[in-house]
């Protein structure tokens, strides 16, 4: 393991703003799910009927994960499922990005060339992602405690949701040597959680064992606060060193900048189609921008076909409805419900469009986009051509989620032609504080290409306020730095062109600084 120490440190001094972000706000997020439901059912009455029409629905269960008991630890356990996923593929993108990508970098052959082991880069990043997702986990069971819940059942949470890093980061760290190429082993990774995730989403709909072929379920399935399965927590552990093991080896084995599995080569001169920047840009999102829109189309039929259930269980307590209703301004509590679902889905639409918008980063630190523009192709072509994808890709991804969430709900309520465009709008209206964040990922690139990732940053800022900032009493002014704080409310808000037109303004003024600075300053490498 020579050199590995040195690399830790290097990894430390690079992901000195991201790492923390993620594992401040990962961790914090459980303990406001604890908050939210002693407000919101405080009594023994409003929470065993809360757990019987959430127990007794598939749909919320197979979004969710199953709910073991009546208490408040019950439920936070329950609202803690959606995390595992955002915990794996945290994990999954740390660990290729610090392994593949450098390799497509050509910085991992510089670092070869100096007195390491062939073992230390992967041993240093997965040492790194290790003691970060248990600082997490340590987080996530303090944060817990202090809401009042027992200190064994917040361990057993924490240490899961470190688990399920620790399993997710060694699944990137085996893809990565699988495949040639940090996009392919993105796609791979990122493949493997989604059929984790809908492994987990069937099981757990039909209440069969199957979920336990997911380890995004095996947290649920430990029962924090009601019976403490505590042999699951070492479960995480296991699989981890075994799917550790051939990474390994194969890291061993295989050349710098090669697979086990070879790519295909191939034409030798590529298709007429592949002619201009558009076609090329094509090409490169085409994959990205179908496995996005496939998600989101699945997500809105699960969200979609929840929603009729969520608007049961809510309105089941009269508390509960009044203090919905007061928060929502009178809207009905589904259209509160989907109002923040399509919050939710709008997040993950910009985390879509600063990853596309960051495919122009790749291309110029991989050496690619120069021989492009010594042609006849100037830079401000050759970057509409990507943000194009990185524009239009979230509205697509926005669309699809509206039109699936509006036609499973509108065929539960019996009012397809109702709901459908109620649904949609709700989703499309996001758009423009989506743009915002694509905007500063275009700006960035231009202005500072070195702290183009910085823009996930931002993102993590905009979900740091909208999941905690009421919760933290921040203020209206702090609130307003997020671009989803100006968005309607809809379904069941009220419209207003101001906002809308202001967000629009701000992420064409973005991207016009971004592109102007780009056409004027140097290409770089590193």
């Amino acid at each position: 393991m020579t050199g590995a120490w040195n690399l830790v440190r290097l990894i430390l001094r690079r992901d000195r703003i991201l790492l923390p972000i993620w594992v401040l706000l990962l961790g914090a997020l459980p303990g406001t799910y604890a908050t939210s439901f002693f407000e919101l059912l405080p009594d023994d009455a409003a929470r065993a009927t809360f757990a019987a029409t959430t127990a007794s629905n598939p749909s919320v269960e197979a979004m969710l994960g199953p709910i073991y008991g009546s208490s408040i630890g019950a439920f936070t356990a329950q609202r803690v499922g959606f995390l595992y996923a955002i915990v794996g593929l945290v994990n999954l993108l740390t660990v290729i990005r610090h392994t593949r990508t450098e390799e497509d970098a050509g910085r991992r052959e510089l670092v070869a060339a100096t007195a390491i082991s062939r073992h230390a880069p992967l041993t240093a990043v997965l040492a790194v992602t290790f003691a970060a997702n248990l600082l997490l986990g340590l987080i996530a069971a303090a944060g817990l405690s202090k809401t009042g819940l027992p200190s064994s059942g917040s361990l057993l949470i924490g240490l899961t949701l470190a688990g399920t890093g620790w399993v997710f980061a060694a699944i990137g760290a085996l893809v990565a040597q699988l495949t040639e190429g940090a996009g392919a082993a993105r796609g791979l990774g990122i493949a493997v959680l989604g059929a984790a995730f809908l492994v987990k989403a069937a099981g757990d709909g039909a209440a069969s064992s199957v979920s336990w072929a997911s380890p995004l379920a095996w947290g649920q399935h430990s029962r924090p606060y009601e019976g403490d399965q505590w042999w699951v927590a070492a479960l995480f552990v296991i699989v981890a060193a075994v799917i550790a093991v051939p990474a390994y080896r194969m890291a061993a084995s295989r050349d710098v900048g090669a697979g086990m599995v070879p790519a295909r080569l191939g034409p030798a001169e590529a298709a007429p189609r592949l002619s201009t920047p558009l076609a090329l840009a094509w090409r490169l999102h085409r994959g990205l921008l179908a496995g996005w829109t496939a998600g989101f189309a699945l997500a809105g039929l699960l969200f979609g076909g929840a929603a009729k259930a969520a608007s049961d269980v809510l309105s089941s307590n009269k508390e509960m409805a009044d203090l919905l209703a007061k928060l929502s301004g009178g809207s009905s509590v589904t259209d509160l419900y989907l109002a923040e679902i399509m919050g939710v889905s709008a997040i993950v639409a910009a985390a879509y469009g600063i990853q596309a918008a960051l495919r122009m980063r790749a291309e110029e630190t991989g050496l690619r986009m120069e021989p492009v523009l010594a042609t006849s192709v100037g830079r401000i072509k050759w970057a509409a051509a990507h943000l194009v994808f990185a524009v239009l890709g979230p509205a697509v991804a926005l669309a699809a989620t509206g039109l699936a969430s509006g036609l499973t709900y509108g065929l539960a309520v019996h009012d397809l032609s109702g709901q459908l465009p109620r649904v949609l709008g709700a989703a499309v209206v996001q758009l423009p504080a989506v743009l915002v964040l694509t905007g500063i990922t275009v700006a960035l690139f231009g202005l500072a290409p070195k702290l183009t990732s910085a823009a996930w940053g931002a993102l993590a800022v905009c979900l740091f306020l909208g999941q905690l900032g009421a919760l933290l009493q921040l203020s209206q002014g702090a609130l307003d730095i997020s671009p989803f704080t100006h968005v309607p409310k809809l379904p069941g808000g009220t419209v207003t062109a101001t906002p809308l037109i202001t967000l629009t303004a701000v992420a064409a003024a973005f991207l016009v600084v971004g592109l102007y600075a780009f056409r004027r300053r140097d290409v770089t490498t590193g």
